[in-house]
């Protein structure tokens, strides 16, 4: 049986990403995995799936008020940052490789969610809150953050306070650092 095949981006160093249900902790751990990351010298950029309809701008701010009147995508932008907003019709969610062909070249991409793309991750996995491992049914998650101790798992179980055991993990999984 042939797995599935592995989103690469050829603008960006590593991909990797973090799944599990909703409630698990993942935006948590990210942040976490981020801060250590970067803070030792490591460029990371991210990308979140969102499940639900958001607004990343307010009422009464110019972009939100130029989306309103129609504008299909709206940068905005100064010295410090820049924010690209892009409206979907319906049923249009863009594709992973097409989100990472629109970062500008990074060291490391992280990616919380689109837990069905082809994209090697660590599930982070809570058993109290009630739902199935995702781990069984996916090859590409290549290790598990747990809160509880999880038996007889093929793959490397983390405590999800070890970020500096995850981070490592990432890095050499995306082939950033060497294995010790």
């Amino acid at each position: 049986m042939v797995g599935p095949t592995l989103i690469r981006s050829e603008y960006h160093g590593g991909v990797f990403g973090f799944a599990g249900w909703s409630g698990s902790g993942k935006t948590t751990l990210v942040e976490q995995v981020i801060k250590h990351l970067s803070s030792s010298g490591v460029d990371v950029a991210t990308i979140k799936h969102a499940h639900h309809n958001f607004d990343a701008d307010h009422r009464g701010k110019d972009s939100f008020r130029h989306r309103k009147a129609g504008a299909r995508q709206v940068i905005v932008s100064s010295a410090q940052r820049s924010a690209h907003f892009i409206e979907h019709t319906a049923g249009e969610e863009p594709e992973l490789k097409l989100l990472l062909g629109q970062l500008r070249p990074a060291e490391l991409v992280l990616v919380e969610g689109f837990k069905r793309y082809p994209i090697e991750k660590i599930e982070i996995y809570r058993p109290s809150i009630g739902k199935p491992a995702l781990y069984q049914n996916d090859p590409l998650i290549v290790a598990l953050a747990s809160d509880e101790p999880i038996t007889d798992c093929p793959i490397p179980v983390f405590s999800p306070s070890d970020i500096v055991g995850i981070s490592s993990f990432i890095l050499v999984q995306t082939k950033l650092k060497q294995a010790s």
